[in-house]
């Protein structure tokens, strides 16, 4: 039997690149120095933000990605399409915390934030 999907609106940016989900990251480097105390103090600010983030009408899911080799932390927040213009018209809220919190600790640097769709495959 064929397999039933439900449908959602899709966009297409091409006509053979289309997604159905946008995402925002939050990023910055952190330091090894001090027992990576940065790291530990950016793993704080993501556990007081978290159930806001998680409550974002239209969110999907919230992921962390820690990579020990270059020392990057990333918080992505990803939203259904259809939803994503109304936290973008809220900048994101808590994004400006977020980010403030995150260039307060010692050792953490190049903090910045990217937008971009998301597509199963």
């Amino acid at each position: 039997l064929p397999r039933t999907v439900p449908t959602r609106a899709m966009v297409n940016i091409t006509p053979n690149v289309a997604f159905d989900s946008i995402a925002r990251e939050m990023r910055c480097k952190w330091s090894a120095d001090n027992d990576k105390a940065s790291l530990a103090a950016l793993q704080d600010v993501l556990d007081k933000h978290l159930p806001t983030l998680k409550a974002v009408k239209g969110a999907k899911g919230v992921q962390r990605v820690v990579c020990g080799g270059c020392l990057d932390f990333k918080i992505i927040t990803t939203l259904d399409a259809d939803s994503f213009g109304e936290w973008e018209g809220k900048s994101f809220e808590p994004e400006a915390s977020i980010l403030e919190e995150m260039k307060a600790i010692d050792g953490v640097s190049l903090v910045e934030t990217q937008t971009f769709t998301l597509m199963p495959m």
